[in-house]
Order: structure tokens, then C-alpha cells, then sequence
């Protein structure tokens, strides 16, 4: 069992992929994870190493109760379907700053590359110019500066900027849902990108690695501190699907992504209204350097690809568990 550390962490987003990923790591590390969900109960029966509390996190009242205590919060929420995202997420994002400002805690939030338009590209830095084209890139710009505003009276923050997720847990993912069939045999595999334009991935146990350790940095970070990582950099935009062919152990066969189905789709499922407005990021390379983040942390936690990818396509009912999948969530190296 681990040794509490006696500190507590609450964690909004703790059955999603990223939130559940960081609930964990912390939990490794000894700290007591509260997490607050619509239904506790439920959420217990899967996860029950975590103190679940009932509420929501649109409730300002059931937010604070929650916090009361806790020295650190993950924002890590969505709206449940990301259905209404441009209602609730700034509203959800006013509660927990309030409720972080009550008890002195530390905010840390997952971030995106959404911030960012095509004037900013290739190289994306910390303080690169933010001027988003879709609207959830607007909000997410406004999320960041709501915490910068609140940085300035007291609040501690830090962001970690990362590429598109994939692991176990990323349900709501491009390798998920545009690249692979969850609950089936490899057979094919569609590619989203154009031969020769990069793109950066990353994989939520390390994202979720460094996130933890920069919490652990305690008060040596800025007040306001924003970092971005490297993750998996797909060189030419097919070295994720070669990864996946060497995992999967046989011929696949390889398909453009069919993106003439993506404007159809998108007034009727959510899931391809979110991909028409990320299009974009598949069009031309850009790349967060992680300068900064190794600055700080000397390295950035780093899987091998392969054992990612095999972690992943488990976790998704596309391959037999072999313990393999194991080793990737532990076996971490230092990329710079």
C-alpha cells in the first residue's frame, strides 16, 4: 500500500481519460485523491481507492464543500457528451477558481493547442501569439485567462499544454475514434494526416507523469506557470500508423481518413463536429517545444512508442491483454 503523503487532491474529471490518469499517479504517490462526481456511487464501485463525493461541478456550493481541505485541484471536467461546451465550461472553470482561492489550493489544468492559429506555426512556445479559429479554441484562450487574472490576486496555477491524447482512457480521441475501431480486431487503419506533415501526440500516462511532477515542484514554480510537452512527434504523419502495424503483428491495411464525411456528420454527431473545427491542426506541422518543461524538470517522462500504442489499442478492445500493457505505463524515459 502507498504512504500518504497527508496531502489531498481534488479532482474534477477523475472518470474521463486524462482526469482518471492523473487521479491515479497522484494516488501513487501518496496522496489522498477526493474526487467529485454526479454519481458517486457509481463512479465508486470503479475506482473505489478514491474518496468520491457526490455533487457537480457546475454547482458553485457543491464545489466548495469538496475543496475543503485540499492543497491541490485538477481541473480536468467536461461537459458530460461535450455537449453545450461554449455554456458550461467558463462557468464550471469561475467554480473551481473560487473554490481554490477558498482554501489556498493549487489549480492545475490539462491545456491544448486549440489556443493557437495558423499565425503561430510551426514552433509553439509558452507565450506564443494566441489567436484561435474555432470557437472551443476561444473559450480555451479564456479559460487561460481567467487564470492568469487570478494568478495576479493569490491563486496558484499551472498549465500543461499537450498534443492530441491517446491511451487508455482517451475515449473522445483522434487514435480512438478516427483511427482505429474500438472492440474490433485490427483490420484497417485510417490515417487523418497528409504524407509529410507532422503531428504531435501524447500519451496520457506521461502527461499525466509530468503534470504530478510539476505539482510536486511546490511553490518554486511561478505563480502562474505554463508549460508545454513534446509527447510523440510524428515526423511525416504516418510514423503513428507504422507503430500501430508493428504492434498489431500482422498486415493491416492502411485508409486515408474519409474527411469528406466529417462536414455531413457534423450537424448530427458531436464527435465530427469536433473534428471539422480541428481539421485544421491536420493541414499544415506545428509543434510545442518543451524547453521550459525540461528546464524545470531536467526531462520530459517519455514511453516508447510501441508500448504505448499497445497500451492503447488494449485499452480499447483491439488487441488480447498480454501484461505488455503494464510495462508501458511504468516504463518511462527521459526525452528531451
Amino acid at each position: 500500500m502507498t504512504e500518504q503523503n497527508g496531502q489531498i487532491a481534488l479532482v474534477l474529471g477523475a472518470t474521463g481519460g486524462i482526469g482518471g490518469e492523473v487521479a491515479r499517479t497522484l494516488a501513487a504517490r501518496g496522496w489522498r485523491v477526493r474526487a467529485l462526481n454526479r454519481d458517486a456511487a457509481k463512479a465508486r464501485v470503479k475506482a473505489p481507492d478514491f474518496d468520491w463525493v457526490q455533487g457537480d461541478a457546475m454547482n458553485a456550493k457543491d464545489l466548495m464543500t469538496a475543496a475543503k481541505g485540499v492543497s491541490l485541484i485538477v481541473h480536468a471536467v467536461n461537459p458530460p457528451g461535450y455537449r453545450d461546451w461554449e455554456k458550461l465550461v467558463l462557468p464550471m472553470l469561475d467554480n473551481t477558481i473560487a473554490a481554490a482561492r477558498s482554501v489556498g489550493a493549487r489549480v492545475i489544468l490539462p491545456g491544448t493547442v486549440y489556443n493557437f492559429g495558423p499565425d503561430a506555426f510551426p514552433v509553439l512556445r509558452e507565450d506564443s501569439p494566441q489567436h484561435p479559429v474555432t470557437k472551443k479554441g476561444a473559450i480555451r484562450v479564456e479559460m487561460e485567462r481567467r487564470l492568469e487574472i487570478a494568478s495576479r490576486a493569490g491563486l496558484r496555477v499551472t498549465i500543461v499544454r499537450a498534443g492530441d491524447f491517446f491511451g487508455p482512457g482517451a475515449a473522445n480521441s483522434w487514435f480512438s475514434q478516427g483511427m482505429v475501431t474500438p472492440g474490433k480486431p485490427l483490420t484497417t487503419v485510417k490515417n487523418p494526416a497528409r504524407r509529410g506533415i507532422g503531428h504531435q501526440w501524447a500519451y496520457l500516462p506521461d502527461v499525466a507523469e509530468t503534470m504530478v511532477r510539476l505539482v510536486e515542484c511546490g511553490d518554486r514554480l511561478p505563480s502562474f506557470a505554463v508549460y508545454h510537452m513534446d509527447g510523440f512527434w510524428d515526423v511525416d504523419g504516418y510514423q503513428m500508423v507504422d507503430a500501430i502495424k508493428r504492434v498489431a503483428g500482422h498486415r493491416l491495411k492502411t485508409q486515408a481518413f474519409p474527411w469528406w464525411v466529417v462536414p455531413l456528420a457534423a450537424p448530427f454527431v458531436t464527435f465530427m463536429h469536433e473534428l471539422k473545427e480541428m481539421r485544421y491542426l491536420w493541414r499544415e506541422p506545428l509543434r510545442m517545444s518543451n524547453d521550459r518543461l525540461v528546464a524545470e524538470l531536467g526531462s520530459e517522462p517519455h514511453t516508447q512508442i510501441d508500448e504505448a500504442v499497445h497500451a492503447s489499442l488494449v485499452s480499447l478492445g483491439c488487441l488480447p491483454a498480454t501484461g505488455r500493457e503494464v510495462e508501458g505505463r511504468v516504463s518511462v524515459s527521459a526525452v528531451h
